[in-house]
């Protein structure tokens, strides 16, 4: 039997929500039908939901052509959060049937409905994880059916409200982007000001724009890597005794910081709910242990793992040299250049979870997943990493230079096809999915490898800096790349050659 409201009552195998829950009205519009926002934000809704807290449902955007509703239609908008991994030492299996979402509403075919979403004094808050390439500005007509960009759908939807409640201040909205971009809320702010003027909107609205609504920038942190394997999903299923095809794994681990004002704090009231939703002045040091240690690990390991040979984190975090990699990254080159404002005892205590998080043998995140975007999180989670480094040190950091060699020779595209690009290792082809691929198989075909480090690391448009000025940098990243070209990834990381050089 397939999941649904009827159901409810049957299943003893999770935590389901109660008849109420399906009355509470909507109260938030969602920009994204992604898994992480369905495991996380939409996770903390519920669990507040189940305990008579926020008492309020959210409607979601699909902004994309990709896939259909008709699986939230099926499933009365349900769905498992199966809840699986370590949790200081202790493994955690936990089951919760989440009933946040009320409804799922194409961008493409039902934009009427979604303005009318404007029109409900009920609706507070604006959730979005559209990645980060969303959340750009693109100068369009916010007044077609539908605009094409995430900013430019908000903005009619806010303009909408403005409008129909005649620029009250009180119909303002708390807007809450989770794209991993520093100060992501005060970015979309400045996106939709600057779209605003583009579209000639009158001053009035953008002093309402301004002061009647809230931008908080925030972050989001838990490892769900979506639909399990077809083999792990029909474990899952007959362990629950029903189908789900909307069915999700995450990690133990969550945190959801906002940026915002007691007013926030208030409309935020599954804030109460879990201590891992926290409303602060300041975020900073969540998101710089984040961005750094766990995002920036994830970039500087996903290529060298998967040109290794493993699929998954969980595969590589198992095998010694990778984890050695892994863990002299984070604790001798990572650690020691966090801002000040950070403590000690914060940052080690971040990197064990971490580490213990990348084991999770119940999580199967797979590193090509990871390398999505690979140079804009590169140039975003690594490069301040690397020059805060330079302050400190004369020489290049040994387990940075052999992460960047190893993500240049993934972008290594060797064909272009259905719009793809393309690598290949020994066991087949592999899919670059980066809006520089063009660029990188353009440099790979004209340039050999002490020629080609140098054209990217002079790149200012790609990094911001001239990389190649660093000491030394160019040259290690050059030598392990032709190392790597030469005789392989592993090699480069089991021959004693390349090691770091030892402290004294």
């Amino acid at each position: 039997m397939q999941l649904s409201r009827k159901i409810l009552p049957t299943i003893k195998t999770a935590t389901v929500p109660g008849e109420s829950e399906f009355d509470f009205p909507e109260k938030v519009i969602q920009f994204g039908t992604g898994v992480l926002l369905r495991g996380l934000t939409d996770f903390f809704i519920q669990k507040s939901n189940g305990v008579g807290g926020f008492k309020g449902r959210v409607v979601v955007i699909k902004s994309t052509d990709a896939g259909d509703t008709e699986d939230f239609s099926r499933q009365d908008g349900l769905y498992t959060i199966c809840v699986r991994g370590l949790e200081q030492g202790r493994t955690v299996e936990e089951n919760l049937v989440s009933a946040a979402i009320s409804r799922v509403l194409s961008a493409k075919r039902e934009w009427q409905k979604i303005l009318e979403l404007a029109r409900r004094k009920e609706i507070v808050l604006v959730i979005s994880n559209t990645t980060e390439v969303g959340l750009r500005l693109e100068l369009e007509n916010i007044f077609q059916s539908p605009p094409k960009s995430f900013p430019a759908k908000l903005l009619a939807i806010l303009y909408e409200r403005y409008k129909f409640f005649h620029a009250a201040r009180h119909s303002g909205l708390v807007i809450i982007p989770t794209e991993l971009i520093p100060d992501n809320g005060k970015l979309l702010a400045q996106i939709l000001t600057e779209l605003s003027q583009f579209n000639k909107l009158e001053p009035d609205f953008l002093e309402w724009l301004r002061e009647a609504n809230e931008f908080c920038s925030s972050l989001v942190d838990r490892i769900v890597p979506g639909r399990p394997a077809a083999s792990q999903a029909t474990e899952l299923e007959k362990s629950l005794g029903y189908e789900d095809k909307l069915l999700l794994i995450a990690e133990p681990y969550r945190l959801w910081a906002i940026e915002g004002s007691d007013r926030v704090k208030a409309l935020c009231s599954f804030e109460s709910s879990d201590p891992q939703v926290i409303v602060a002045e300041d975020i900073s040091p969540y998101r710089e242990l984040k961005l750094r240690l766990l995002n920036g690990t994830h970039t500087l390991t996903c290529g060298l793992a998967y040109l290794m040979g493993f699929r998954t984190v969980k595969e590589g975090m198992q095998n010694p040299l990778l984890f050695a990699h892994v863990q002299g990254l984070m604790t001798q080159e990572i650690l020691p250049v966090l801002p000040d404002y950070i403590t000690a005892e914060q940052s080690r205590e971040f990197a064990r979870n971490t580490l213990e998080r990348f084991a999770n043998p119940f999580i199967q995140h797979q590193w090509i997943n990871i390398t999505l975007q690979y140079t804009s999180k590169m140039k975003m989670r690594n490069v301040p990493v690397l020059l805060n480094h330079y302050k400190k040190n004369a020489s290049p950091p040994w387990h940075f230079t052999t992460g960047f060699a190893a993500y240049l020779l993934f972008m290594k595209a060797v064909k272009f096809e259905d719009r793809v690009y393309f690598g290949e290792t020994s066991e087949g082809y592999y899919p670059i999915h980066d809006d520089e691929a063009s660029y990188f198989m353009d440099l790979w075909h004209r340039r050999k490898p002490a020629e080609l480090v140098k054209t990217i690391l002079q790149n200012h448009s790609l990094w911001g800096e001239d990389l190649f000025a660093l000491p030394g940098f160019a040259a290690a990243v050059q030598t392990k790349l032709e190392a790597m070209l030469a005789n392989g990834v592993k090699a480069v990381l089991s021959n004693p050659d390349f090691a770091p050089a030892s402290k004294t």
